[in-house]
């Protein structure tokens, strides 16, 4: 299968792209540098540099390696710079998207994997963990923006394209940017290996479902040859920000206690997915527990430091 992953050069896409050429795809990467890095890239993928929203350059890309699927994970991925600069978020997350909507009909692409969100679509809820039914509540641009491009990639269903939505929980794992990406517990781990304050917004009892980067790997691999549709990818399991503190103050030797500031607006109170529906149609489970995950992860940065 030839295989595009845009952003590839990120902190999940490096880690997508590896899985797939571990199972014989014949992968190429777009991706614009901004968050991006080179020296994630395996030597086997093709890398172009360029943004999804050049149409035109993305439909020659498409059709000169003869592209049988993408994935879908270039983004503008920061809830708060999508409230401070919306539209520059619109533009990246929904005119990107459909700039390569339009590419893959153009191309006859016909099966797409995209990166959504587990959290900033669902909002608040009432019930709790997040079914894939649950009502969409989208309480910041980012999470519009992703819910947009689920209804937009529907659309061009009529143009023979069947897309899987993978809507993530809170990815962590090695090769996490801490000061170029959202990530908690790259965060955390930086700051508390150098012996700085961490810094927690509200009263640290909000919670969030964190899943390691190789299950949502092996969820991409799945999605791409699973039924078109909405499937959560998470672990059903709920951890508060104050106990991320003590886990990962425990691993790193810090002795300090967090700074609280205020709390930060478009950010949910509580999340956590139900993932019935991807064991049972996609085949999917994640297998690292967030003990053995952060283990991994903090290891990974005591090797930085």
């Amino acid at each position: 299968m030839n295989v595009l992953v845009t952003g590839g050069a990120g902190f999940i896409g490096s880690h997508v792209v590896e899985g797939l050429l571990k199972t014989g795809c014949r992968v190429d990467i777009l991706d614009d540098l901004s968050t991006g890095d080179r020296a994630r890239l395996p030597k086997k993928a093709r890398f172009t540099r360029g943004d999804v929203r050049d149409g035109r350059r993305l439909r020659d890309l498409l059709r000169r390696r003869r592209t049988d699927a993408v994935v879908h994970l270039a983004a503008q991925v920061n809830v708060r710079q999508s409230i401070a600069d919306p539209a520059r978020d619109a533009s990246l997350n929904v005119m990107g998207g459909l700039s390569l909507l339009q590419a893959c009909a153009d191309a006859g692409v016909r099966r797409l994997v995209f990166a959504s969100s587990g959290g900033a679509i669902y909002g608040d809820q009432d019930r709790y963990p997040c079914r894939e039914d649950a009502p969409a509540r989208p309480n910041s641009p980012y999470g519009v923006a992703k819910l947009s491009f689920e209804h937009y990639a529907h659309a061009f269903a009529a143009a023979g394209l069947r897309a899987v939505h993978l809507r993530l929980a809170n990815v962590y794992g090695p090769r996490q940017d801490p000061r170029g990406e959202a990530g908690v517990i790259a965060i955390f781990s930086e700051r508390m290996l150098a012996g700085q304050r961490p810094r927690v917004f509200g009263d640290g009892s909000q919670t969030r479902d964190y899943v390691f980067v190789e299950d949502v790997a092996r969820a991409f691999r799945a999605g791409l040859r699973a039924r078109p549709g909405v499937y959560n990818i998470g672990t059903a399991r709920e951890t508060s920000v104050n106990a991320l503190v003590r886990e990962i103050a425990a691993r790193t030797g810090y002795f300090g206690r967090p700074r609280h500031e205020p709390p930060i607006g478009g950010e949910v109170r509580r999340n956590v997915l139900d993932i019935r529906r991807a064991r049972r149609i996609l085949g999917w489970r994640p297998r690292v527990r967030l003990d053995e995950g952060l283990d991994r992860t903090v290891s990974w940065f005591k090797e930085r430091v």
